[in-house]
């Protein structure tokens, strides 16, 4: 017979409420990497899945959303984009930017999408 456990007690949950990107981004990378408990290792995924609430409550002025940017690429020639912040909070809104930004202060290695797969962002 199979049980329904509370599978909640494992998700380390982040709200983002009144705080600015970085400093999420941040501990949601530390989290992820698994840097937060003492069995750490670098070559496997000894994280832990983080949920991020109130994305959408962002502490985050007009003028930074002016000086972030960051690419797409299509794959063709020529085919790099070069996106400001604004465009993605209107498109994606501001859950899609603390991914990116998480995405670049993890580690450039095969772990980083293994990683990124554990992370969830709720308006």
């Amino acid at each position: 017979m199979k049980t329904n456990e509370n599978k909640t007690k494992n998700i380390k949950i982040i709200d983002a409420e009144n705080r600015t990107l970085g400093r999420v981004a941040s501990e949601v990378a530390m989290s992820l990497m698994g840097k937060t408990k003492a069995t750490f290792e670098r070559n496997t995924y000894s994280g832990m899945p983080v949920e991020v609430i109130n994305a959408s409550k962002l502490r985050i002025t007009p003028k930074k959303l002016e000086s972030i940017y960051h690419t797409r690429y299509s794959g063709i020639p020529g085919g790099l984009r070069i996106l400001k912040g604004t465009e993605t909070a209107e498109k994606k809104g501001l859950s899609e930017l603390i991914k990116l930004a998480t995405y670049q202060m993890l580690p450039s290695n095969k772990l980083r999408r293994v990683m990124l797969k554990h992370l969830t962002v709720k308006e």
